[in-house]
């Protein structure tokens, strides 16, 4: 019995893609659209009709049929006969399980009912700004019926649910020349008798709303200026948050590690900028989708951006201890024996006049989402305040959906993470070479990775093949320089919040005998490899101190720091030297938490930068053998004749950062396939 594929499903994922594209129309990953249709069943041959809806989860932009809940229509439908009532909603998600058509599927999702219930073959569920600006304004119904007369009708707050759906099919019902409704609190849903009329209705509620904001909205709803509070220029801006960065994203980890991100855009800088920004934060976010994301409220600094960092350093861990108090007091008057355990009391949103928001999450997409829906919230919060008062759903409600036993069920089904997940870090050298393969595995065991290298095109090629800039970022650095080092840490910290491990890769080797080793070849080595890996060290060391969170520093030494090779003075010494800066950092950064270890590989032809720049040639011409049996040669002469790859070099540097050996520091190991000259003694 071959899958039968529905028309109706094409256009309905087709529909949903265009719908979630537009931030317009809805949030990543919020909303929810459907269609109804008639398949013929494959064991009684007999016409069945189906409802085809978005499962939990997944996000309207990038649907597909995967993401899709089927299940029989007539099935859903008869739960209304068996409805115990409000107070067993939950109770209803489990029967959708009943109610499945088939094998596979996502899901279904909370707001299955909503689309089921309705009779217009296909529904949208959607999170639009203007929309919600009108659910979460004070006189929200009026407004409703002021702006669609009965085109559009008011569905008074009601948490997700059966109900809901209820509620909003006997609108429909009783309403037949309606095409949607405003759900207060929450969002809009619209309908169609095709999947083309049910898009264009969704779109007309959402540009009408944007209309009437627009011409009947006051021109400053968030108040004046508060002056002194208006942003910095963008580069003392970046400047201050790159400072900010590491504190906030330590206080934002006090629970459990999280990746940040930064977004400084005008939708942010101006609300920060105005006198009703305190007040309004207060309130806490709109609806349901959004504060899932941020929590109920953000933690705002109450400083003019003109105060010292050190003062605002000081405030903002004032600040934090007194958000955590206040969340686990909220916690305590709404839990009851059938809560979930409180998840952390930590911001996912930081709000800094005059800076910009800084949002946290378990990985970068999170913490970035989480800062797309706080933007949200401030589109939400200037619409209804242009018309109106916001008043979003209360403290009782948010909290009813911030610990549902159905969003932890959600939580539960995520997959357990990687090694080296919320991690965020830093490979010099990275563009090619050991360095490649390295920000390759960190990438692939779950870390945030910076791809740095002198050579910006092949840093940024490295990046966009590991993937997009949620997993991956190219920074261009020099590290004998001081200013570009400075400058690269800020730039990572600004991309992820902070950095947690540091790979000293970046390298080079000149190889020629003491006679013929000029100062600059002596220069030049020292600078990339003593000087830069001590330039990178102290500039990281400063973000994981701020952070206070531990961190690991990794240098790639080499073989050559304890084995004295033929004509490889310049070479040899810099390497000695960074061998000797692993213990140095180990024992000066132990107290903080931060574990100092090298690796001394040998013999890493293959893929290697540095080899066929020219080393590769020299050593050749050295030992006596044709280049390209260089790598055999080195293989021939260890105890376990294996060639070694950057790949083993990297999976070194995963051992020694994935949590096995969290107490091992200042340990320098041989990845040399077994060479007894250099062994450690």
């Amino acid at each position: 019995m071959a899958a039968q594929v529905a028309p109706e499903v094409t256009a309905l994922l087709q529909r949903s893609n265009r719908l979630g594209s537009d931030p317009r129309n809805t949030n990543y990953a919020g909303g929810n659209t459907s269609a109804k249709g008639e398949v013929t069943d494959p064991v009684t041959g007999e016409p069945a009709g189906l409802l085809w809806v978005k499962g939990s989860g997944g996000d309207l932009g990038t649907l597909t049929s995967g993401g899709l809940a089927v299940l029989r229509l007539d099935r859903l439908r008869a739960l209304t006969g068996v409805y115990p009532g409000v107070e067993h909603e939950d109770e209803m998600v489990a029967a959708f399980d009943y109610c499945l058509h088939g094998k596979g599927g996502a899901p279904p999702s909370i707001d299955t009912a909503m689309h089921a219930l309705v009779d217009a073959p296909h529904v949208d569920h959607l999170h639009p700004d203007s929309g919600i600006a009108f659910a979460t304004a004070a006189d929200g119904e009026a407004l409703t019926r002021a702006c669609f007369g009965d085109r559009v009708r008011w569905v008074a707050w009601r948490r997700p649910g059966f109900q809901l759906g209820l509620d909003i099919a006997a609108a429909a019902r009783e309403h037949p020349e309606a095409v949607g409704v405003i759900l207060g609190g929450h969002g809009i849903t619209a309908w169609g008798t095709t999947s083309e009329e049910c898009e264009a209705n969704s779109l007309s509620i959402i540009a009408a709303a944007q209309r009437y904001l627009d011409d009947h909205g006051a021109a400053e709803p968030f108040g004046p200026v508060i002056p002194g509070y208006e942003p910095l220029p963008e580069a003392e801006r970046r400047t201050r948050a790159a400072a900010l960065a590491p504190v906030l994203r330590g206080l934002a980890s006090t629970d459990r590690a999280q990746v940040g991100h930064f977004t400084d855009s005008d939708v942010v800088l101006d609300f920060l900028s105005r006198s009703k920004h305190p007040e309004l934060t207060a309130r806490g976010t709109s609806c349901p989708d959004h504060f899932l994301r941020t929590k109920v409220r953000p933690l705002v600094l109450d400083l003019p951006p003109s105060a010292p960092v050190a003062d605002a350093i000081a405030r903002l861990r004032e600040l934090h201890a007194a958000y955590r108090e206040d969340y686990r007091a909220y916690y305590d008057r709404h839990a009851d024996a059938s809560s979930p355990p409180m998840r952390g009391a930590d911001p996912a949103i930081v709000l800094v006049p005059g800076v910009g928001m800084f949002s946290y999450g378990a990985d970068k997409q999170t913490a970035r989402v989480a800062g797309e829906f706080y933007v949200n919230a401030i589109n939400v919060m200037r619409g209804a305040e242009a018309l109106s008062t916001y008043t979003p759903i209360s403290e009782a409600e948010k909290f009813r959906i911030e610990y549902w036993e159905l969003e932890e069920a959600k939580l539960r089904r995520r997959p357990a993470p990687r090694p080296l997940a919320t991690r965020v870090a830093l490979v010099t050298g990275g563009g090619s070479g050991i360095g490649r393969a390295i920000a390759r595995r960190l990438a692939a065991e779950g870390a945030c990775v910076v791809v740095a290298d002198r050579d910006g095109e092949a840093a940024g090629k490295v990046a966009g093949q590991i993937g997009s800039a949620d997993v991956a970022v190219p920074v261009t650095v020099d590290v004998t320089s001081e200013a570009a080092v400075a400058a690269a840490i800020a730039d990572v910290v600004l991309a992820f919040g902070g950095v947690d491990l540091v790979v000293n890769n970046a390298g080079l080797s000149i190889s020629r005998p003491l006679l013929e080793t000029s100062a600059a070849d002596w220069d030049v080595q020292h600078d990339v490899m003593a000087r830069g890996s001590f330039l990178v060290s102290r500039e990281a060391a400063r973000v994981l101190a701020a952070q206070d969170m531990g961190g690991d520093i990794v240098y790639i030494v080499s073989k050559n720091s304890v084995v004295a090779g033929p004509s490889n003075v310049a070479y040899g010494a810099a390497k000695a030297d960074q061998a000797h800066q692993v213990r140095l950092l180990a024992a000066e950064l132990g107290p903080l938490g931060i574990r100092v270890n090298g690796i001394n590989p040998d013999g890493v032809v293959r893929g290697s930068g540095i080899f066929a720049g020219g080393w590769g040639a020299q050593r050749a011409a050295v030992y006596g053998v044709p280049e390209d049996e260089l790598g055999a040669f080195y293989a021939q002469r260890t105890l376990l004749k294996h060639e070694v790859l950057p790949e083993h070099v990297a999976a070194a540097v995963v051992a020694l950062c994935a949590g096995d050996l969290p107490l091992t520091t200042g340990l320098l190991v041989p990845v040399d396939a077994g060479v007894a000259a250099a062994f450690l003694r």
